[in-house]
């Protein structure tokens, strides 16, 4: 029970922790809608899915052991999180200024999952984390089963903690009080993947 409690807690503070995916899901719900805010998060859970699965099968280590994977991963990931960031520092102020019965539908639910998807899925840091996550912090005796039950409670608390995020900040009485600001929180999530974009690009190989 102990080891259970404490997985469980090591996987939710890796859920709220600021970070590439708190910034997507965040710019999405609030530049677009609380559906492209989900859509997003079902897209980061999805990826973390792929990338337990791989873990557990033993892959992950020769991803990040390898120079030319982790690089290419290393380059596109903070590629990508740089262009979202420039994305939304562009974006103009004034389709910014919603309300709470009108939100711009820009970004499909399809637009939306991908971004999410891919935001984690190129992110070097989410593959060294669950590759230490399923080799040194869970038992080396655990069963196979057990660390899928694990993989699937990493898929499923980053789901819900990214939707409730994106339901909690598209909330009519909470977007009347930060409409005013809006226009500042996307700059600064924009700013925020830039910054993530450029931390990833210096990381370095190995593990």
């Amino acid at each position: 029970m102990y080891e259970l409690l404490s997985i469980t807690l090591i996987i939710l503070l890796a859920a709220i922790s600021p970070g590439p995916d708190f910034a997507v899901v965040t710019k999405n719900a609030l530049l677009y809608s609380r559906k492209s805010g989900i859509f997003t998060a079902v897209g980061v859970s999805t990826s973390l899915l792929i990338h337990s699965t791989y873990c557990i099968l033993g892959l992950a280590i020769v991803i990040a052991k390898s120079l030319l994977l982790f690089s290419i991963i290393k380059y596109l990931g903070a590629g990508y999180l740089i262009y979202l960031g420039i994305k939304g520092l562009l974006s103009k102020e004034g389709s910014l200024k919603l309300n709470a019965h009108k939100q711009n539908t820009d970004l499909s639910a399809s637009k939306s999952f991908v971004q999410g998807l891919l935001c984690n899925l190129l992110n070097p840091k989410a593959i060294v984390f669950l590759l230490a996550f399923f080799t040194l912090i869970m038992s080396p005796s655990m069963s196979r089963l057990a660390q899928i039950g694990y993989g699937l409670e990493i898929v499923f608390i980053h789901l819900i903690w990214f939707s409730w995020l994106s339901i909690m900040i598209t909330h009519h009485s909470i977007r009347t009080h930060i409409a005013k600001v809006q226009h500042y929180i996307i700059k600064a999530m924009g700013v925020a993947l830039i910054g993530f974009g450029v931390r990833i690009a210096t990381l370095e190989s190995g593990y």
